[in-house]
């Protein structure tokens, strides 16, 4: 399995109601026939030490059954689901590909 993460580093507008209810399902409708096995999201609350604020106002990991689906359909998709990124965030996100072994 492969986990793409995209990281939403603090310090920038984020709509987390949108992100949830509009870009979310766009990401299962477009790539859920490109292998796309589910998605979780977490909000940063803090880090570390306690009080301190989150590296990261949000995290999402997208998990695909394999590196080449996942390339087809961020290919196939990447204009749509890039035009919709002003619509619930400023910030530009970090991706990290990983492959999952445990």
């Amino acid at each position: 399995m492969i986990r793409l993460s995209v990281f939403y580093p603090s310090g920038g507008r984020f709509d987390i109601e949108y992100y949830l209810s509009q870009h979310i399902p766009l990401v299962h409708r477009l790539l859920e026939p490109y292998g796309l096995v589910r998605t979780e999201v977490d909000k940063g609350i803090g880090s570390a030490r306690p009080g301190s604020p989150a590296p990261y106002v949000a995290v999402a990991h997208l998990i695909f059954k394999s590196m080449e689906s996942m390339a087809k359909g961020l290919s196939a998709h990447d204009p749509e689901l890039s035009a919709d990124v002003v619509n619930y965030t400023d910030i530009k996100p970090v991706f990290q590909i990983s492959e999952m072994v445990r």
